[in-house]
């Protein structure tokens, strides 16, 4: 595979030492409704306490109806940055990106730039797994010590839409128990990675962001 260089469209930050959730499901008219629009961002200790999982979610509000003709973008590279020493600049990635029916990984390992260019990192492939299709149990791989995921999922993030804007035009104070899930019944595109602590660090506070970048 020839290395090529992508150019940042989208960013959602989280800042995480066990659990980080950042989440945009109404962007600028650039990239709303599009394949490389970031809804939700996740970064938490797995199940296993020595690894930690990262989830980014593209392309929000998908119906039933129109999550089985969804697709990753294959001229769109999804980046999980890491800054490990507090400074705000990614010193290693994670890469994912779609070709004919599998999500390719490569890192996590130090970018070769950092900043809005990211070019692949083909020397530090991780493995790759088969995408999902819409209605069928997770396909799940595991290479390197690292386990993958991609495909559709129900949308994870909860907001009421309704009193949030209640409470923006006075009308309202706070949030109902348990409130109305706007988002409920609209589905995602995830890209899920989970990887052992020792290959980011070890131990300590890190801050992760995700990016969606077009192929230029």
């Amino acid at each position: 595979m020839k290395k090529t260089k992508f150019l940042i469209l989208a960013a959602i930050i989280g800042v995480t030492s066990i659990v980080a959730i950042a989440a945009d499901h109404i962007d600028a008219p650039a990239v709303i409704g599009g394949t490389t629009d970031i809804t939700d961002f996740y970064a938490f200790q797995g199940e296993n306490t020595s690894n930690m999982v990262f989830v980014a979610n593209v392309q929000g509000l998908l119906s039933p109806g129109s999550t089985a003709n969804a697709a990753f973008d294959e001229n769109t590279l999804i980046e999980i940055n890491i800054d490990t020493n507090n400074d705000n600049v990614e010193d290693l990635v994670i890469q994912a990106t779609p070709r004919d029916g599998r999500m390719y990984f490569f890192g996590p390992a130090a970018p070769l730039q950092t900043g809005l260019n990211s070019t692949i990192l083909t020397n530090d492939a991780s493995g790759s797994v088969e995408i999902t299709p819409y209605g069928q149990n997770a396909i799940t791989s595991t290479e390197n010590g690292i386990q993958f995921f991609a495909g559709p999922r129900d949308d994870p993030f909860f907001f009421d839409s309704a009193q949030y804007n209640a409470i923006i035009d006075g009308m309202a104070t706070s949030f109902n128990n348990p409130g109305n899930d706007t988002f409920a019944g609209t589905n995602v595109l995830s890209v899920v990675v989970e990887v052992p602590k020792s290959l980011i660090g070890g131990s300590g506070t890190i801050n992760t962001w995700v990016e969606s970048k077009r192929k230029q």
